[in-house]
């Protein structure tokens, strides 16, 4: 029997918090699904613990007019999770945190320039930081789709990080990826301005990225 997809995304919500990403209630991860033929994802349920969650906690968003399915209702981030899996069809899942280093550079306002190779990683000679808006608002939801395009991850001003990627697996591996290059850039400026790469260096790690990890 194949496993049941809203438990692979509570196995993936423990992992958040395990890896820092995650305190409490804050931050919401999903995971794009069909339920009974209808197109949606899986969203963790909003204002819950994810050590108390249960696979019937788990709400089902319909991708096509944004209606739950289940007991519970789903995070409050709802609409950046369905705007994303509609406007990027290769998106399978969706992370999004208030973890430290993010969260702290998000209050800056500021793009993360090319300090580091690894800012490929995420599709772009840089790591967006998108505009300002209320949570759980469709303005939040442009804002922030915008700050993605072509990318994999952002920051959202004020608020913490979002990545997107095709699986569970690839949104934690993301996830860890964007915090962990937040923390290098905060130490790094604590001595002074890091030194950017160039242009063309920026070009060959982008060239490198776009086979990354893929085995022959």
């Amino acid at each position: 029997m194949p496993a049941d997809p809203r438990q692979s995304l509570i196995t993936a919500a423990h992992r958040m918090t395990a890896e820092g990403l995650n305190r409490g209630t804050a931050g919401n991860l999903s995971l794009r699904a069909k339920l009974d033929g209808v197109d949606g994802f899986y969203v963790t349920p909003t204002g819950m613990s994810y050590d108390s969650l249960q696979a019937e906690d788990i709400p089902f968003v319909k991708l096509a007019d944004g209606s739950p399915v289940g007991r519970r209702l789903p995070s409050s981030e709802w609409r950046i999770h369905r705007d994303i899996y509609v406007a990027r069809p290769e998106t399978g899942a969706v992370l999004h945190a208030h973890s430290p280093f993010a969260t702290s550079l998000a209050c800056l306002r500021r793009d993360i320039p090319p300090f580091h190779y690894m800012i490929a990683r995420f599709g772009g000679d840089t790591v967006r930081c998108a505009g300002y808006a209320t949570f759980g608002t469709q303005a939040l939801s442009d804002t922030a789709l915008a700050a993605l395009d072509g990318r994999k991850g952002c920051l959202l001003a004020n608020h913490g990080m979002i990545v997107c990627a095709k699986d569970l697996h690839e949104a934690l591996g993301l996830g860890v990826e964007l915090e962990s290059l937040c923390e290098h850039f905060w130490r790094a400026s604590q001595l002074g301005d890091p030194v950017l790469l160039n242009e063309a260096e920026m070009a060959e790690a982008l060239e490198k990225f776009a086979t990354y990890g893929k085995q022959a």
